[in-house]
This record gives structure tokens, C-alpha cells and sequence, in this order.
């Protein structure tokens, strides 16, 4: 399992004995209320009907942190077609890119919608619940997809836990991603022998080593890695220093000049508020910590 989180939706006491809601679509306007705390996903569209010869309805479009296309289609309890319906619903955004970069542009703006990452478009599913046939036909196809189950405590709680999370790279990319010392860096990350370099290698493998169900998302001003959201992202190296971006609360943690800054509400690259600066392998080590922090959060 790659993690649960608790929203609370109002003001209140749970109760101890989870269940699941009334009807579907419960779920989907609570989550559509709250997407980008929940899942990271900036919400663009309701019910989005599509235009094909047998039709049909997105349940939710949204944008991720990194600009990526997301597709959420939710289910009240079990439903073995949820998956190939939501991969239904990708294959046709991906040939009529045109119709969401228009929905983009008239939502968030121009800019928004010339930085949309078409390579790397994401299903998330979210269900009460999902069989074992389900966690194993996301591996079999090549796309990235979340499953996420959900439960209510009471009537101001929800709880979603990311049952599976994959990338859309093949088996055999994921085998030779990690005989490169478990990097999918630029290759010039490894042709170029300078420590930096060498230390963003190794933050790539820390990263990566938090937990299972961690995606590696390349932009061209940063590497972000995600579980569901966002948790760490990683700037290009510079000629002394390295920096991270961490969904960590810069007031949670004893800031150290020259180490850790608290950047909330300044421009930069990537998300989180909590900047850490990597000069050595020391410094490395001593943000593990904060690391699994912000991994935690996510």
C-alpha cells in the first residue's frame, strides 16, 4: 500500500466504522470539491462528454502539478470495468489533444495550456474497493494509473488510500532504468563525471528508495516524483549545489541557513514551499529526514 490520508470535510467527530457513500456520485462531487488538496489535480471538467461514434462521459478532467492530462472516474463499491473504462477515455483524449488544450486555455490561461505534458497523461481510479485482477491488469498496460479506494468516517471524513500506483513505462525500460544505478535521468547526468552530477544521481536513488508506488516525472525545469502528489522535486543541478522542492511545511522543521529555506510564495521551479540545497553526500544524508516527511505528506 502506498500510503492513507484523512480529509476532513467539516468540522467534526468521526466515527470509528468506516463505510462507503450512498451513490457514486457523492464520491465524485466531494472529491471534485477538493481535488487539488486530495489528489494534486487542479479540476477542469465535470461529466466531459466526448465526442465518438459510441459517446460517453469523463466523469472528471483535471491537470496535474506537473501539467499532465488526468482523467478521475470513480465507483460507489467494486467494478471490475472501471479501469478499461477510464483507459477508453485516455485513448480518446490523446487524439483530440485539441479539445483539452482549449479547455486548458479557457480555464488556466495560454501559458498553462503550452506546458501541457502529453507524454505522460494519468487515469486515476477511485472505488471502494478493487480485486487483485484489478492491481494486476494496471501493470500489463502502458500507462499511468492510480487506484485509490475511499471511505467515508462519518459524515465529515474521508479517507483515500492508493492501492496501486504505476508509470506508463514499459517492464523492460524499468529494468534497464534501474541497471543505470536506478536513475532515469538525462543521459547527461551520466556522461557528464562532475560531482553535481554524480549527486543528483544519488538523490534520484534516495528519492526513488522512500517506498513503493513512486513515479518520476521529467519536465524541462525539474524531475518531480509523486505518489499521488507531488512530494519532492528535483532542479537541474548548478555548478555548487543541488536543489530540492519539498511538500514539507517549512514551519515544521528547524530551518539552517545555507541548508533548508522556507520559499512559500516565492517563484521557483517545481512545487513545495521547503527548499533544501545539496552541496555533498553529507548534505544528502542529513535530508533524509525531511525527505520521508514530505514523502509522508503526500
Amino acid at each position: 500500500m502506498s500510503g492513507l490520508k484523512l480529509f476532513n470535510t467539516k468540522n467534526g467527530m468521526t466515527e470509528v466504522m468506516p463505510r462507503l457513500a450512498g451513490i457514486e456520485a457523492d464520491v465524485q462531487g466531494l472529491i471534485e470539491a477538493h481535488m487539488e488538496t486530495m489528489l494534486g489535480v487542479r479540476f477542469l471538467a465535470s461529466e466531459y462528454v466526448i465526442g465518438c461514434v459510441d459517446g460517453g462521459r469523463i466523469d472528471s478532467l483535471g491537470i496535474d502539478e506537473n501539467g499532465a492530462p488526468v482523467i478521475v472516474e470513480y465507483k460507489r463499491g467494486t467494478d471490475a470495468g472501471v479501469i478499461n473504462q477510464g483507459l477508453y477515455y485516455i485513448a480518446w483524449l490523446t487524439r483530440h489533444r485539441s479539445a483539452f488544450d482549449g479547455l486548458v486555455r479557457d480555464r488556466l490561461g495560454v501559458t498553462a495550456a503550452s506546458q501541457i505534458l502529453w507524454s505522460a497523461p494519468r487515469l486515476i481510479c477511485v472505488a471502494g474497493d478493487f480485486t487483485r485482477y484489478d492491481a494486476h491488469a494496471v501493470h500489463e498496460h502502458r500507462r499511468s494509473i492510480d487506484l485509490v479506494r475511499y471511505r467515508y468516517f462519518g459524515t465529515d471524513h474521508i479517507s483515500l488510500e492508493t492501492v496501486v500506483s504505476v508509470t506508463g513505462r514499459s517492464d523492460a525500460v524499468n529494468r534497464r532504468t534501474r541497471r543505470h544505478a536506478q536513475s532515469n535521468a538525462p543521459r547527461a547526468l551520466h556522461e557528464r563525471k562532475d560531482a553535481m552530477a554524480e549527486l543528483a544521481v544519488a538523490a534520484d536513488e534516495t528519492l526513488r528508495g522512500l517506498g513503493d508506488g513512486i513515479t518520476r516525472v521529467q519536465r524541462k525545469q525539474y524531475a518531480a516524483y509523486q505518489r499521488l502528489r507531488n512530494f519532492a522535486c528535483v532542479i537541474p543541478p548548478q555548478q555548487t549545489k543541488l536543489l530540492v522542492y519539498l511538500k514539507a511545511d517549512p514551519k515544521s522543521v528547524d530551518l539552517v541557513p545555507g541548508f533548508t529555506r522556507d520559499v512559500t510564495g516565492l517563484g521557483h521551479h517545481g512545487t513545495g514551499d521547503l527548499e533544501v540545497q545539496l552541496r555533498t553526500e553529507r548534505d544528502l544524508e542529513r535530508a533524509q529526514d525531511l525527505f520521508r516527511l514530505s514523502y509522508a505528506a503526500a
